[in-house]
């Protein structure tokens, strides 16, 4: 085999292991910051901020405020956080449903294919904590829905603080100039558009995209790549005195 062709071959295959070590997670990166590798994205550790540092008694504020807040927020060296994105698919507003839909349970969270996002919160909720809705896709009633903790899961609730069981805003109104904007209860796993912003007080959790730390390969995928590189430079030099021989 040649062997650039033999350099090639190991340099691919320390790249499946790199995969297979690196799977989809969350990754507490330190100083109260919670990084999604998937959607790219990094959470507050405490879901609960706007009362923690001492902005609503409760934490549980309008959707005005909200956006507000956390357009000021400088949290971690960044100042550019926002609220969660849940995004209107289908007829414009509210379609319910019980799979698959923009509003009710077990919504459209990412595809897979694809990439593109639909909600932020509901991929949290049902992807990356596993939890479920009191409702199953064909609409058959479940037990144990809701947050649930597993104790035997790092990748869980345990990673954040004050996960509230209750309505989390997004940053989107339904419609422009309307006067409701798009939530999700951590209560049940329900996506909802009736949230009016003028009424309804709810949990702001901020967000922000991007990672906020380069990711440090696993020992065994970084010493791959060493071992790669290094036989890469011993099969160049080879060619090199074949050339000049």
């Amino acid at each position: 085999m040649d062997g650039f062709k033999q350099v090639s071959l190991a340099l691919a295959t320390a790249g499946l292991l790199a995969s297979g070590v690196a799977q989809a997670a969350l990754h507490d990166r330190g100083g109260g910051l919670i990084y999604d590798d998937v959607l790219n994205i990094t959470w507050l550790q405490d879901a609960n901020y706007a009362k923690t540092s001492g902005y609503d008694a409760d934490g549980r504020i309008k959707w005005i405020d909200a956006m507000n807040w956390v357009s000021a927020l400088s949290y971690g060296g960044y100042d550019d956080w926002r609220l969660p994105m849940i995004r209107d698919t289908g007829s414009p507003g509210c379609n319910p449903g019980f799979s698959g839909t923009d509003c009710g349970w077990n919504v459209q969270t990412r595809d897979a294919i694809t990439g593109r996002v639909y909600s932020e919160l509901a991929y949290m909720f049902y992807v990356n904590l596993g939890n479920k809705g009191p409702y199953d896709a064909a609409g058959n009633g479940q037990g144990g829905y809701g947050i649930v903790d597993d104790p035997l899961n790092p990748n869980d609730e345990s990673l954040f603080s004050d996960l509230r069981r209750g309505v989390y805003w997004s940053g989107q109104a339904v419609q422009p100039f309307s006067v409701s904007a798009w939530s999700f209860n951590m209560l049940d796993g329900y996506q909802s558009a009736y949230e009016e912003i003028f009424i309804r007080d709810n949990y702001a959790w901020p967000v922000r995209t991007g990672d906020v730390a380069a990711p440090i390969p696993e020992p065994e995928t970084y010493a791959m790549m060493l071992a790669g590189l290094g036989l890469l430079g011993v099969m160049t030099r080879r060619r090199k005195q074949k050339l000049n021989a």
